[in-house]
């Protein structure tokens, strides 16, 4: 294992990077040195190395695992290891109570950044990682998990959750990797095993079932209106009521979308729960 880098100056982030090749550590080190918010880098070469990193004595992560904070705050991990992969490890910090956050560095794209989401993987970067903009937009994503998860267990919650910029769907698209933020999302359209994903910007195809969609993101206030349809509640405009059945209005008559009659009495308990004026009256 390489020495463990500090920055003494600034209270931040303590960051896991786990990578096969001394290069790429070499690498997600630099740019991580390089951010204001990472305090403490600690670097395994393979999967096997960072689990035991996680569970031994270190003294500092030893005094937050029994604090019942993760022993590091977020993992870089490469995905293509020998032994146990970036993924299988990534399942395997799912388990931890609480988990690390989670990024993977890859050199290739692909399917595997599908799966990063099917993960949880707060984000996705492609080497090299020559761009510092770049990392240090994924560390700030990290920090926006990291504070809605330490939000008080107590606070009541509100009957539409506020959807917040710390998910993102990585879209391939020509061989780059999009990252396209779950709050851009203006509703999503099933195609078959697909989903179509609707922003201001365009459209954009995951291979993610809408059902998977909709479990994910139920809890953001992400409602399913139709066996084909998904949509955030809060930017419904409007209820429409015509000779073919209930529509809702998307935006400033964005989008005009149908909703099924088996959603139709569930989607008006939420319209009228919703804190927005007007539905309720």
């Amino acid at each position: 294992m390489l020495p463990t880098v500090t920055n003494e100056t600034a209270a931040g982030l303590v960051v896991l990077c786990v990578d096969d090749e001394k290069a790429g550590i070499e690498m997600i080190n630099e740019r991580l040195e390089n951010n204001r918010h990472v305090r403490k880098i600690l670097t395994a070469f393979d999967a096997a190395e960072a689990l035991r990193v996680l569970s031994g004595n270190d003294e500092e992560l030893v005094a937050r695992r029994k604090a019942g904070l993760p022993a590091v705050d977020v993992v870089f991990c490469d995905i293509n290891m020998p032994g146990l992969t970036g993924m299988e490890m990534a399942r395997v910090l799912a388990e931890f109570n609480p988990p690390p956050a989670l990024v993977f560095v890859t050199g290739v794209g692909g399917d595997e950044a599908v799966s990063a989401f099917e993960l949880g993987a707060v984000d996705y970067l492609l080497k090299p990682l020559n761009d510092q903009q770049r990392v240090d937009k994924s560390i700030d994503r990290v920090i926006a998990k990291l504070r809605m998860s330490a939000a008080p267990a107590a606070a009541a919650p509100s009957a539409v959750p506020e959807t917040r910029d710390d998910e993102v769907i990585p879209v391939e698209l020509a061989g780059t990797t999009k990252l396209v933020a779950r709050n851009s999302v203006r509703w999503v359209e099933a195609q078959g095993d697909y989903a179509r994903l609707y922003t201001s910007d365009g459209s954009h195809l995951v291979r993610i079932p809408l059902a998977q969609l909709e479990e994910r993101w139920g809890k953001v206030g992400f409602v399913r209106i139709h066996r084909s349809y998904l949509v955030p509640l809060n930017l419904i405009t409007e209820l429409r009521m015509g000779a073919s059945g209930y529509t809702v209005v998307i935006g400033s008559e964005e989008k005009e979308l149908p909703v099924s009659r088996r959603h139709t009495r569930e989607l008006k308990d939420k319209l009228v729960r919703s804190p927005r004026a007007g539905f309720g009256s």
